[in-house]
């Protein structure tokens, strides 16, 4: 599903760019890092401030080297970290999107020979898309960790994301209200070169300084998944026309049936969780925990939402997307229409 939020980090786990951001000022540049995660902005804005860590009066054109992970051999690798610097102290290798699922045998030890003995004035930085996750059950990992830095640039919490999300707007001489800035995050999603496009769009659609959470829904992209939360919504309310409306509008941005599923899927579970939650007086934290969301709002959002379902019905619910995932994969029937199908089912309480 296009701009899908990615696979959230638990809520222990996610990064304070502060810290690492402080520890590179205070001890300088470390010789191996590897950068990766779904938060892009955070990762690029890290890669800078080591950059100026290395580089503090230039020397892009001779101690600053990029190569391309997937087509650089070895040997450019090595004689781009061993190169003396030119004009400065230190030099820099950024290696972008480097193959280490591929990474074995001959090619793996030669890198982990490189990689242990980095000259002091050169920083190795591998930087990986946001789709990387690092095997640490592999050799060539467990090297990296051991004579490196690995930072996992996650999406931020709820807090400082909104934070964030002011300065932003403040730089263009708005201040946004605290619940305009969630409302943003519900619909436009949580990684920041997401929401910079929103916040400018919003910034220069809104008369006077103050932006509120009306102005944001009146002018902010809706993320498919803000999409489909809404259509639960509107089948919590028995709103199945809503729901459809909803579904169509879907379709139309050119979303995949499997991918609309998947979602709705997701939801109904958390629907469940937070059914239970309500049934058994579990509170706001057992969602978060089990569920694995990290922002309040979500989380009330769902409480209020489970309460417009019977706990039967979401446990049928949750079958009943098991049942057309099963009949998208397996038959030759239109995904369109068993979506459809799915919400009539869901808003009339269909039991087993």
């Amino acid at each position: 599903m296009a701009n899908k939020r990615q696979k959230k980090a638990k809520p222990n786990d996610r990064l304070n760019y502060g810290d690492v951001s402080r520890e590179l000022k205070a001890g300088g540049p470390a010789r191996l890092y590897l950068l990766y995660g779904q938060e892009d902005y955070l990762r690029e804005a890290f890669l800078g401030e080591i950059k100026a860590a290395c580089l503090p009066d230039g020397g892009d054109d001779f101690s600053y080297h990029r190569l391309d992970g997937r087509s650089t051999s070895q040997r450019e690798l090595s004689d781009a970290v061993n190169a003396l610097p030119f004009l400065s102290e230190r030099t820099l290798t950024e290696v972008r999107g480097y193959d280490f699922a591929h990474c074995r045998d001959a090619e793996a030890a030669a890198l982990e020979k490189l990689i242990s003995d980095i000259p002091d004035w050169c920083t190795l930085a591998f930087v990986q898309d946001t789709d990387f996750e690092p095997d640490q059950r592999t050799k060539i990992m467990k090297a990296v960790a051991k004579y490196g830095k690995v930072i996992n640039f996650t999406s931020q919490g709820q807090g400082p994301l909104v934070q964030w999300i002011r300065k932003r707007f403040a730089a263009l001489g708005k201040n946004a209200l605290p619940d305009a800035c969630v409302t943003l995050i519900y619909l436009s999603g949580e990684l920041m070169n997401g929401l910079i496009p929103e916040i400018e769009k919003i910034a220069a659609g809104t008369q006077g300084e103050l932006v509120t959470a009306e102005d944001v829904s009146r002018l902010a992209m809706r993320i498919p998944e803000a999409r489909v939360f809404e259509m639960t919504d509107q089948l919590a309310a028995r709103d199945y026309d809503g729901a459809c409306r909803t579904l169509a509008d879907l379709m139309a941005m050119g979303e995949e049936p499997i991918a609309i599923l998947a979602v709705i899927g997701t939801q109904m579970r958390r629907l469940y969780a937070a059914r239970v939650a309500v049934d058994e007086k579990l509170g706001g934290d057992f969602v978060r925990q089990y569920c694995g969301v990290k922002f309040d709002f979500m989380v009330d959002r769902l409480l209020r939402s489970a309460r417009g379902f019977d706990t039967e019905d979401l446990a049928r619910a949750v079958e009943l997307c098991a049942e057309t995932d099963y009949a998208m994969k397996s038959t030759g029937m239109d995904g369109t229409d068993l979506l459809s199908e799915l919400l009539i089912k869901i808003a009339a309480g269909e039991r087993a």
